[in-house]
């Protein structure tokens, strides 16, 4: 067993979400995942907030707490500057996850005079790296330190031998494994202590390998070893204009040799970027976008995303509003340069599908490509949004899609779904209007039908199919809309979807 050091940063989601979203981190806050409370800062646990509350009971609970949406990028990238900060104080860090870093203790004990005085000068190290709160754990393997941290109030050392004692006294729950803690709570083993007594052939026989593994944890024999990770190279672009440039082509210009650079330099390391960063400052601020790419950046797609930002609506030689100070480019993704690899005979249609695009979006701007992607919605054209190619449609498009949308079409969907709803004429067997009452009852039967709204070009409908209201805005009532849609069969086996709108009739799509 290895003697571990564990740093845990209590609550860092919060931590990282406060600190990206410029917050203070004492006053409560809480971060949510999928409507439901992930982590909370103290002062929120004191209102009574709880992890896996619904949004809305924590803020029935504290009125003042200020909900922030989970991001596991941003746990990461803030979390970089402290790894880099305890790797320049102590060799050997292990990035267990973001918030917890873990580490051989021999190295930093006899360096530093002994494990106390290691563990205190890693909490004065965190503190200025703005984790003021940090727990150090140092026992016998990494799975005791964890716990160590995790019940210090600031440094707790398990002498070496102990860990078995330590961790005897804790719940079965701190296993972590769901599954199995569910099974051994059912068969009435609660405590480390109780499961680390059993024999470990008849553990093995009866759950395997995974609670083998589990058993040597509980039983203080965790052989876990402690893999430091190696610093990534910082590689980034980042070029000053002095004096300030006040035009696009120029600013393009200026930065053309180095993002072929930026790029070589990835390439080196044997990573192909699909993400970047893109930050330009100016006399007095300073604009920050990211892009995607649909496959990865070359030095001329980071320069067109450059001017893309920079340009607007404008052209590539228009003036600015401010003159361009600095421009800074970092990778926020990037991907083993093997998994790009083209195959043996090239990726066929789809290489030149892409680069066919890529060239029109170069010549006509970042929104000139579209793709469309389904969003939520319940009338088919709301569902139709368009997305920049390479671009990934944004969280809250997906949340929208999620959503339950009471009236929306069910599945299958037409075929054809028109931009601009097309104005029909469908009327009854006396050729007379038909409209539907309040309580929702068609007036007559459709017998005649125009797709082109005209009365010469009637053609009998050979089926047909409801009314199926659609209420939005029900409690607005200066908003509210009422639709009616319906499913029609022409003499030519044509399907239409239709919606009745008052006394207008309309083709929102065709079956075909």
């Amino acid at each position: 067993m290895i003697r571990t050091i564990v740093a845990w940063c209590p609550d860092w989601p919060v931590v990282a979400a406060a600190q990206d979203a410029g917050l203070d981190h004492d006053r409560p806050l809480a971060v949510i995942e999928k409507s439901l409370v992930f982590a909370c800062s103290p002062a929120a646990r004191a209102e009574g907030v709880k992890r896996g509350m619904r949004a809305r009971a924590a803020q029935a609970r504290c009125t003042d707490i200020v909900l922030l949406d989970y991001d596991r990028g941003t746990d990461a990238r803030v979390f970089e500057p402290v790894v880099q900060g305890v790797e320049a104080s102590m060799a050997g860090v292990q990035l267990v996850r973001p918030g917890m870093l873990a580490m051989k203790a021999r190295g930093p004990a006899r360096y530093y005079g002994g494990e106390l005085a290691a563990a205190r000068l890693l909490t004065g190290k965190l503190a200025e790296l703005g984790v003021p709160d940090a727990r150090i754990g140092i026992a016998d393997g990494p799975f005791a330190a964890e716990h160590a941290a995790r019940h210090a109030q600031s440094v707790l050392i398990i002498p070496s031998g102990s860990s078995p004692q330590f961790l005897g006294r804790l719940p079965i729950a701190a296993l972590g494994d769901a599954t199995l803690v569910g099974l051994l709570g059912r068969l009435g083993i609660h405590s480390l202590a109780d499961f680390a007594a059993l024999s470990p052939t008849s553990v093995r026989e009866r759950f395997g390998s995974a609670g083998a593994l589990a058993h040597a944890l509980a039983a203080g024999l965790d052989a876990t070893a402690i893999t430091a990770r190696t610093p990534p190279r910082d590689v980034r672009l980042s070029v000053d204009f002095e004096p300030a440039l006040d035009r696009i082509d120029q600013v393009t210009f200026g930065i053309r040799a180095a993002a072929d650079r930026f790029i070589d330099e990835l390439l080196a390391d044997k990573l192909a970027c699909t993400e970047v960063r893109v930050a330009i400052s100016s006399e007095g601020e300073t604009s920050e976008r990211t892009w995607l790419h649909p496959r990865w950046f070359t030095g001329a797609d980071v320069v067109d995303r450059v001017r893309w930002q920079l340009q607007g609506s404008g052209s590539a030689g228009s003036g600015l509003k401010s003159a361009i100070t600095r421009v800074r480019i970092e990778p926020e993704a990037v991907d083993p340069v093997g998994a790009h690899e083209a195959g043996l005979w090239g990726n066929g249609p789809d290489e030149g599908v892409h680069h066919g695009l890529s060239r029109v979006q170069g010549m006509l701007g970042h929104e000139g490509v579209v793709t469309p992607v389904l969003g939520g919605g319940r009338l088919l054209a709301e569902r139709q949004v368009l997305v920049a190619w390479g671009d990934r449609a944004d969280a809250g498009l997906e949340k929208a899609r999620a959503k339950p949308w009471p009236g929306s079409l069910p599945e299958p969907a037409p075929a054809t779904v028109f931009a601009d709803r097309r104005a029909v004429v469908v009327l009854g067997a006396q050729q007379q209007q038909l409209e539907v009452s309040d309580r929702g009852v068609l007036s007559g039967h459709p017998a005649f039908f125009s797709p082109t709204g005209k009365r010469d070009d009637l053609r009998r409908v050979e089926a047909w199919a409801g009314p199926w209201p659609v209420v939005q805005r029900w409690w607005d009532a200066a908003a509210a809309t009422t639709a009616n849609r319906f499913q029609l069969i022409d003499a030519s086996a044509t399907a239409w979807l239709l919606v009745l709108d008052g006394q207008s009739w309309w083709a929102e799509g065709l079956y075909d």
